[in-house]
């Protein structure tokens, strides 16, 4: 699609949440600035934004913020643009011979709107069928986590924890579930507070109809403690 530099049709691309790739868009020389190097320049940048607003750095309060949103930037919240902060998901035979589904469900989910910068909050459910490897429970989280944690939109976010639990595991049969809620659509814009999004990414076997069913049976159940 091609914009000339129209500000309003960046404008709406934006506001109609269009994924340009599976891959997350960035610059060749991305990792050129060291992470510190990287806060003092966001830093510099949020406390021209503050000051554009009119807001008074001197107080209390704020004069520390610009500080705050860089380093929560860099080592929080997009901290999942950083290879180096990718999760190491180590797989083991699986020698008890497990052929049947395995699935992790109401795996928490914050991520942030790359069209606002604003927060997307939801539930991750991913499974996958063993061909002979396994992996930790907890590195599913993860994965789902380091994915999450840069600026996303949801359809991309799902292919790539689906992708990557694939390369992981070494095998097609793997699906996932997120449903989440987007402030950029609650708190702005048309600012519906009630409405959620559900994108889903199915590999392998899930693409089977009773797989997929199965599923979604099972992300159904509740847990009893």
């Amino acid at each position: 699609m091609k914009f000339d530099n129209n500000i309003e049709e960046f404008d709406a691309y934006g506001d109609d949440h269009i994924g340009s790739a599976t891959d997350t868009p960035m610059i060749a020389d991305a990792f050129k600035l060291s992470d510190e190097e990287k806060i003092k320049s966001i830093n510099e940048n949020v406390r021209q934004i503050m000051e554009t607003l009119g807001l008074d750095l001197t107080d209390d309060s704020l004069k520390g913020t610009p500080n705050r949103v860089a380093k929560m930037f860099v080592k929080e919240i997009f901290s999942g643009l950083n290879p180096s902060n990718k999760p190491k998901a180590s797989t083991f035979d699986n020698k008890y011979k497990y052929g049947e589904m395995l699935v992790e469900k109401n795996i928490t989910l914050y991520s942030t709107c790359e069209h606002h910068f604003l927060p997307i909050v939801g539930r991750a459910h991913v499974a996958y069928i063993s061909k002979g490897n396994v992996v930790g429970l907890s590195k599913m989280n993860r994965i789902v986590d380091y994915y999450a944690k840069r600026p996303q939109v949801q359809e991309r976010l799902t292919i790539q924890i689906v992708k990557e639990l694939q390369a992981v595991l070494g095998t097609d049969d793997v699906a996932c579930i997120i449903d989440a809620k987007h402030l950029c659509v609650n708190a702005r814009g048309i600012r519906d507070i009630e409405s959620s999004t559900v994108t889903a990414e199915f590999g392998g076997k899930f693409k089977e109809k009773d797989t997929r069913r199965e599923f979604i049976e099972y992300i159904k159940l509740e847990t009893q403690f």
